[in-house]
């Protein structure tokens, strides 16, 4: 019997926000269990380490509420469920004054690709709310 019919672009997204979940949790395995071995793989951001850091534990909880909304948006996208775009959306929006607000604020440029490609999906995202 075939599953429930799903635009694969939706499935992509779900397939997004679970990778965003499970990078959250890496980052929060990071954050607890600083000089382990794990520490190396902050070599591949190591302003984020350095941010993270500064704000101390609140980073866990940070990253817990993060990875919490992203599984949310996952499973409801992954179900079709309209609260599942729903969240998506918001994740996204924050996702978005964030990223304009790290341009702005700090002058990190690079974060200025987030304003298309977010722009896009809550776009997509809101198209399928309409239609669907």
């Amino acid at each position: 019997m075939a599953g429930p019919s799903r635009p694969r672009g939706v499935t992509l997204l779900a397939l997004f926000f679970a990778f965003g979940t499970t990078m959250c949790a890496l980052t929060i395995l990071l954050l607890s269990f600083p000089g382990s071995r794990l520490d190396a793989l902050w070599r591949i951001n190591p302003e984020a380490r350095a941010a993270f850091e500064g704000i101390g534990l609140w980073a866990v909880l940070l990253m817990t509420c993060v990875g919490a909304a992203c599984a949310a948006a996952a499973v409801g996208l992954f179900r079709g469920a309209s609260w599942g775009r729903t969240v998506a959306i918001l994740v996204l929006s924050c996702n978005l004054a964030g990223d304009l607000a790290n341009a702005v604020l700090r002058h990190d440029y690079r974060a200025l690709i987030g304003l298309p490609i977010g722009g896009l999906f809550i776009t997509y995202l809101a198209g399928r709310t309409a239609s669907a």
